[in-house]
């Protein structure tokens, strides 16, 4: 029988894993196994508890917390009952939290701790619909009493007496959900405006999970570490749809602060993060290599070296000589294992960026030193991927060829158009914005692409986001601002140019690095606007800015570019939770720098 059901593909795994670890936490400095069976149980509980307190077939709960067992407990508990669940970033303000619980009509609301507690108290009044609010993580909270708020305890009690007295309750509930109905709702990161909740059904859930076994190696003995926001796509996949697809096994990370050690201690077999840490990874050996030894260092870019002559070898499909592929295996003996083995890369057979572009050096740098970094492109309308790269036939410049059961098409514009069983129903409440995402079963992906001889499919910008200069020359800033980013000292770019006479730039730098510079050349300074302003890091990044216009034509090169003064936050709207810069929020917020570098004093 075919699954079409989260619930359904969850019960199977139960049967299938049983008392196996399902997932792992981290507690008081030790790794605490949780099997299915105990995931099961709690689920039951939980799924019960809801039904029980008035939780009826298409309603709305809302989550809102870091990363952990209990996350994933309530949302397949929610999916369970019936319900749709909901994530809300855990790095969201309160006003966007009201906004998706608001727009929601969330019956209820999980939270973590006290810290997003303090956020419902903020828009409590406002939402009416909302039944009870349950806390997770009690710290601080041992004496708080409040009619709308219970416990996760509490909740679970209230399960397992239901439980008791109906035993079928939650059985019979899940048995009554269809492929079609609603599993998710999942709120776009609003770079261009509100959040609109995308509605993810059973049916593009349970078909993505199947499918995306034929391109990524999704195993029983696979493990992830999970750290990434749960409120999107890419990481719902791992830590939940694939999960229970495949019987994987989730390692939840402690903290934020704590993601780097805790890879190195779970040495995920699947890696995966958004471009900016991968480049943050690529950034940080550098930084070791320049501080090693002359020996080291020699060691590291011989055998550096080496690895690019053979992955550019492969990604053209020619033959790898003998005496290549036999230095190759030395220098992985001597330097590259090593190297992985301090990043917790050691056991990886495959890393995945994606969420945003990704320069095509970065993945050849990782592709040389061993880790089996690919693109896959997609989005949260699609559930997730649309193409994926191919480990055999890795193309650089490409995003892979689309997903075995994904069609695609490129409309005259240029704009990419998707068809699959994975496109979403539409946006919750917003028939306009579904209308024009939705025609005749095609989503609008809004980016521009092309499909090349082979069917590999390359990503050339967004649509909304391609500049026309004051002399009518469409440029495409994605590819600028990717290389610029391969610049060790630059951590980010806005290239600005739309009816403009020429192409500038607002450039973010890499802390870390410029910090390095600054310090090995005694550059004085005491804050981070400081250095932003120093006239030696000024020439720094136009040495790169010029390094980065020799490859460019001329209607393409940066003329003039300002390093934005401070650095970016999720908090103050600058960045998404995927950290993808929001185009518009910085053009407002640093519209004086952006009119100065146009100004004709200068």
């Amino acid at each position: 029988m075919t699954l079409k059901t989260l619930p359904q593909v969850f019960k199977a795994a139960v049967h299938k894993y049983g008392d196996r670890v399902a997932m792992r936490k981290k507690e008081y400095g030790l790794w605490h196994d949780i099997s299915w069976n105990e995931y099961d149980r709690l689920v039951q509980y939980l799924g019960s508890a809801l039904i029980t307190m008035g939780l009826e077939k298409g309603e709305c709960v809302s989550i809102i917390g870091d990363n952990c067992p209990e996350w994933v407990i309530v949302d397949m508990g929610v999916q369970c009952a019936g319900g749709v669940s909901v994530g809300i970033y855990a790095t969201n303000a309160w006003p966007q939290a009201e906004y998706v619980v608001q727009n929601s009509e969330s019956k209820f609301l999980f939270v973590e701790n006290e810290e997003q507690l303090d956020k419902w108290f903020k828009f409590r009044d406002n939402v009416p619909h909302l039944g009870k609010v349950i806390v997770w993580d009690l710290e601080g909270l041992k004496d708080f009493k409040d009619p709308m708020v219970m416990t996760y305890e509490e909740l679970l009690e209230i399960g397992r007496k239901a439980i008791e007295e109906q035993p079928a309750l939650l059985e019979n509930r899940s048995n009554k959900i269809a492929p079609e109905d609603l599993a998710f709702l999942i709120y776009t990161s609003g770079t261009t405006g509100p959040p609109k909740g995308a509605m993810l059904t059973h049916g593009n859930i349970t078909w993505m999970g199947e499918a995306v076994q034929e391109v990524i190696p999704v195993e029983e003995k696979s493990e992830v570490l999970s750290y990434l926001p749960l409120c999107h796509i890419f990481e719902r996949l791992f830590s939940v749809i694939f999960h229970v697809t495949h019987g994987t096994i989730v390692n939840f990370i402690e903290n934020v602060d704590t993601v780097t050690d805790n890879m190195k201690e779970i040495s995920p077999t699947i890696g995966y993060a958004v471009p900016r840490i991968w480049e943050k990874y690529l950034s940080a050996i550098y930084i070791r290599m320049s501080d090693a030894t002359r020996f080291k260092r020699l060691a590291f870019f011989t055998a550096l070296k080496i690895g690019q002559k053979r992955t550019s070898l492969k990604m053209k499909l020619e033959p790898v000589p003998f005496y290549l592929e036999v230095l190759y295996r030395l220098s992985h003996l001597a330097v590259f294992r090593k190297l992985k083995q301090r990043l917790g890369f050691d056991r990886m057979k495959m890393a995945i960026t994606t969420a945003a572009p990704i320069s095509s050096d970065v993945i050849h740098f990782f592709q040389s030193i061993g880790v089996n970094l690919i693109e896959v492109y997609g989005q949260t309308e699609v559930t997730g991927p649309t193409s994926v790269s191919k480990l055999v036939r890795l193309k650089l410049g490409t995003v892979g060829p689309p997903l075995p059961g994904v069609e695609v098409q490129i409309a005259d514009d240029g704009e990419i158009l998707v068809r699959s069983p994975g496109v979403f129903k539409g946006y919750y409440k917003n028939p306009e914005a579904t209308a024009e995402t939705l025609k005749d079963g095609w989503l609008h992906s809004g980016d521009v692409g092309e499909l090349d001889e082979d069917g590999y499919l390359k990503i050339t910008d967004r649509k909304k986001d391609i500049i026309v200069t004051a002399g009518g020359k469409n440029i495409t800033p994605q590819y600028i601002e990717n290389q610029l980013k391969l610049s060790s000292y630059i951590n980010d770019a806005v290239i600005i140019g739309d009816k403009r006479k020429y192409i500038t730039a607002l450039v973010m730098i890499d802390e870390d690095n410029v910090v390095k510079y600054a310090q090995d050349n005694k550059i004085q300074f005491s804050t981070y606007k400081d250095l932003t302003q120093s006239p030696e890091i000024f020439k720094l990044i136009s040495k790169e800015v010029d390094n980065v216009n020799s490859g460019l034509s001329r209607v393409e090169q940066v003329k003039k570019f300002t390093i934005i003064p401070k650095k970016l936050y999720e908090e103050d709207g600058e960045v998404t939770p995927t950290m993808k810069v929001k185009r518009k929020a910085i053009n407002e917020q640093f519209g004086d720098l952006i009119e100065a570098m146009y100004s004709t004093k200068q």
